[in-house]
């Protein structure tokens, strides 16, 4: 069926194929023993220790486009029409690349590859807790400046049970100020309070993860009753200890709550799942059918970072059958 992701890390979706490209020297058992997590890690900040491995190859124009070739390779195969690629540019300025050619290298990119394969992108600029409030803030300004690119929102990422939220309120103060879209990883690694102050201090329409609202009745009817969107990554989740396993993963609950949800991959590569797996482990454990997955990938693009006539143009090729080779 086509798809929708809202949810994916460019720089932790890297495929063998693409780091061969950029490092011919690493073997494919390197590959799975440095790029992909074990099932189930110690803890998030345990699994981004592999994030690392990806953008540290990404420090020239020529490897983001790579990369960014390779993701979009893995969408058409994903049967994906509409995708939202996240990356932090200030990961990628260690060979001495500027932010603003970084984030211009990357939205280059995205317009070749939607032209050549017919897959709407947009791009959103993630900071990270582990920055300060000048890098947050920096980041920020770069989503204002590209305003008008496919650079569509900003986005905070990274282990929010190790670092605080306060040196990131003025960078999200701006985006508010400024009108710019803004979504947040929180509910992951930390519970119900997180999400809590990330809707206080951030006030995104968006929430990456936030599957540990599930364990505060209050917080779950104020995320249904104003529509905020959850970009929900169950095998993720798994490797990340907020569920126990598969099966103890709250999404059906969540969607049975009638709270606004999408299904996604998170990194292709750490979590080594595509959206297709990701469905299929869903109607196993859960029973869902074409019209739970469906329903989601309405939600997703209601909430996508597009205007309105891109959006009703998807949601005409949602339901549209996929088109197979004689």
């Amino acid at each position: 069926m086509h798809k929708v992701e809202l949810h994916l890390h460019l720089d932790c979706s890297l495929s063998y194929a693409a780091v061969s490209r950029l490092a011919p020297e690493i073997n494919r058992s390197q590959y799975d023993a440095e790029f992909i997590a074990p099932p189930q890690c110690a803890s998030l900040a345990d699994f981004l220790t592999r994030a690392p491995r990806g953008f540290q190859l990404m420090q020239t124009e020529d490897a983001l486009r790579i990369v960014t070739e390779d993701v979009f390779e893995q969408l058409a195969a994903d049967n994906v029409i509409y995708a939202e690629l996240r990356f932090a540019p200030l990961l990628h300025t260690h060979q001495g690349l500027n932010p603003e050619v970084i984030v211009e290298a990357v939205d280059r990119a995205v317009e070749q590859c939607i032209r050549a394969t017919g897959i709407e992108a947009r791009l959103i600029l993630c900071t990270l807790r582990h920055f300060n409030a000048e890098q947050s803030l920096q980041t920020a300004h770069l989503v204002h400046q590209f305003a008008g690119t496919r650079v569509a929102a900003l986005d905070i990422a990274g282990d929010e049970a190790g670092f605080p939220i306060a040196p990131h309120i003025p960078a999200y103060r701006y985006a508010i100020e400024h009108g710019l879209h803004r979504t947040a990883h929180a509910g992951e690694a930390r519970g119900p309070d997180s999400v809590w102050e990330t809707l206080e201090f951030f006030q995104p329409t968006r929430m990456g993860h936030g599957v540990r609202s599930i364990e505060d009745p209050t917080l779950i009817r104020h995320l249904r009753d104003s529509r905020i969107h959850l970009e929900v990554c169950p095998s993720s989740n798994v490797q990340t200890c907020t569920a126990p396993t598969y099966a103890e993963h709250c999404v059906d609950q969540l969607y049975r709550a009638g709270v606004s949800l999408g299904i996604n991959t998170d990194a292709r590569t750490i979590t080594n799942v595509t959206l297709e797996q990701e469905y299929a482990r869903l109607c196993e454990h859960f029973a869902w059918t074409g019209e739970q997955l469906t329903a989601c990938n309405r939600e997703a693009l209601g909430a996508a970072f597009i205007d309105d006539d891109l959006r009703t143009r998807l949601l005409d090729r949602l339901v549209q059958p996929r088109a197979t080779s004689s």
